[in-house]
């Protein structure tokens, strides 16, 4: 099929990088500096740092309003490293983020989201939506999570609960944000939410951070934006391999959002001071995941199966991923995720990992009551992967040598669901609560009054506490439920969660 494009169409030139060429250009030149920052290249910087992060990497940086680089003829090599980012990932628009995700949601609450305006969020989201809502002032509705209380794990939104959850608020509701993938790696039906979205006349807002290489190989799920939605968070850091704290904000071109509005909020929270070396690293990683990713993606897709099939064979230990998928909330699953069941030990997954670190200096991502999670990068190295199922069995056997678990955990422990009401509202708003005068009482003081903080219990990460909800018996009841099972509190002023703030 032939395409016509207009005469000044080029191409995406995906295998260049116009940010780090222009960045490692005028860093490594030797251009005389009387500009900020004050280390000067290195030159000024404490020789213990200089030495500990390498002289190129002062070299490299380098303030924004530079010539040649975010300054000067349209495009400038900066304004061509965010177009390929759109370019790659199908999005009209895109932005680089110097904060994190976090940055993005809240770009797009204030975008989406005014004084008063409502949402409907999956309850589950990321903390930094609710914190977006604080900083809009918009009010949020909730959507549940299917969830399954044995392994303590919150998935995906089911689109019929989507359907149910805007019925409820006809006519009121401005967006919807969803969350896919989750922590575990588990994706929505971002397609069927889409639908039920826009159905509604609402954009939907996908908070993709854990899946910033959907999209990339055939064995993953789509791009959220290829499925519909109309705007998406990618933590480009956690899989990809940019820089920590670094990350992506892309609006697709269906014209539900405001591209000028959120260019507006991003403008806002951004700072005037962005980091040229995040900011490259976010260049170098698009460039990576477009020209190389599909192989990377491959090879590690193929060592972790390898890995699989070697930790099904450990004793008591099971994986949870691809026979997950069709369960209510989980229409695909990301195979760079391992999640390993390991009640069958009779151990923790807290125990667990604290078993993996002390004996092999092994640290994985996430620890919960009933599993450890791993991480594996885009182009995970090979070696580790072949090694961890040795190091796990090895480390169980001398868990077991050493007399075992105190207290062994029967293999179909079932923890409690969170007893909060997943779809109901706030008494007030978000940004009323954490902006109202507080106090801190006693947590057994606390029920019936309005909290000000958000708590989420890890695991099962389902918030339990926002800003602005009512806090009950079973509220507290539960979060001390988790603290004794091991789990941390996120988010909570007093992490020992004796006091709680509430509004006066």
């Amino acid at each position: 099929m032939s395409e016509t494009f207009p005469e000044q169409y080029v191409p995406a030139q995906q295998p260049t990088a116009p940010y780090l060429e222009a960045v490692t250009a005028y860093g490594l030149r030797g251009s005389t500096r009387f500009h900020v920052p004050g280390h000067k290249g290195g030159a000024g910087a404490d020789p213990g740092l200089r030495s500990a992060l390498g002289e190129n990497a002062l070299l490299l940086d380098l303030p924004q309003d530079i010539q040649g680089i975010d300054v000067g003829p349209s495009p400038t090599p900066y304004e061509r490293a965010e177009t390929l980012a759109a370019d790659a990932y199908g999005a009209a628009r895109c932005w680089f983020l110097t904060n994190g995700a976090s940055q993005g949601n809240h770009a797009l609450c204030l975008a989406l989201a005014g004084p008063g305006t409502r949402v409907l969020m999956q309850r589950n989201s990321h903390a930094s939506v609710i914190d977006g809502l604080v900083l809009s002032g918009g009010r949020p509705s909730f959507v549940a999570p299917e969830y399954d209380p044995e392994l303590g794990m919150a998935h995906g939104v089911e689109p019929r609960a989507l359907e149910r959850a805007l019925q409820r608020t006809p006519g009121s509701v401005e967006a919807v944000f969803l969350v896919s993938p989750t922590y575990f790696g588990m994706a929505t039906d971002i397609a069927g939410c889409a639908e039920v979205a826009h159905s509604a006349g609402v954009p939907l807002i996908v908070d993709c951070a854990w899946g910033s290489h959907f999209g990339f190989h055939a064995e993953l799920p789509g791009s959220p934006l290829a499925l519909g939605a109309d705007a998406m968070l990618a933590s480009t850091h956690k899989i990809v391999g940019s820089l920590t704290q670094s990350a992506m904000l892309l609006v697709s071109g269906s014209g539900r959002v405001d591209v000028d509005a959120v260019a507006r909020t991003v403008r806002l929270l951004r700072s005037t001071s962005p980091n040229a070396l995040l900011m490259a690293s976010l260049d170098a990683a698009r460039r990576q995941l477009a020209v190389h990713g599909e192989l990377l993606l491959d090879r590690t897709i193929r060592a972790a199966a390898q890995t699989r099939a070697a930790i099904a064979a450990i004793p008591g230990c099971e994986l949870v991923g691809e026979q997950f998928v069709g369960r209510p909330g989980i229409a695909g699953w990301d195979p760079l995720r391992l999640v390993i069941d390991v009640r069958g030990t009779g151990l923790t997954g807290y125990q667990v990992s604290n078993a993996l670190r002390a004996s092999y200096d092994i640290h994985v991502e996430l620890a919960t009551h009933a599993t450890v999670v791993l991480v594996l990068g885009m182009g995970q190295p090979v070696e580790s992967l072949e090694r961890f199922a040795h190091d796990l069995a090895e480390t169980l056997k001398l868990v077991s040598s050493s007399g075992g678990p105190s207290n062994p955990v029967p293999k179909r422990t079932v923890l409690t669901q969170p007893p909060v009401d997943l779809g109901h509202e706030t008494a007030v708003s978000p940004r009323e609560a954490f902006l109202g005068r507080s106090e801190a009482v006693a947590v057994q003081d606390a029920v019936g009054r309005i909290s000000t903080e958000a708590v989420a219990g890890y695991p099962p990460g389902v918030p339990t506490l926002l800003p602005g909800e009512l806090v009950t018996a079973e509220v507290v009841s539960y979060l001390r439920e988790l603290i004794a099972a091991g789990a941390r509190l996120h988010g909570a002023a007093d992490p020992t969660f004796s006091t709680l703030r509430v509004l006066v």
